[in-house]
């Protein structure tokens, strides 16, 4: 599916979400990779598939003293 060269990451990649975009519409939320993942805002992705990927976002770090 990519073209690229070197070519982008295959869907099924753990470091999918390194491919290329080719379709952006932030007023919805999404961005469609060359490799055919679907990106959401979120951190979800809808993979060609049809599975789902649950959003991971990174969980904030609290700053603060103990003692």
């Amino acid at each position: 599916m990519c073209a690229h060269n070197p070519p982008c990451p295959t869907a099924m990649a753990p470091d999918r979400e390194a491919a290329r975009p080719i379709a952006h519409r932030p007023e919805q939320g999404w961005s469609l990779l060359c490799n055919g993942v679907l990106v959401f805002e979120d951190t979800g992705e809808l993979l060609p598939d049809g599975r789902i990927v649950a959003p991971h976002r990174p969980l904030a770090l609290t700053v603060g003293s103990a003692a």
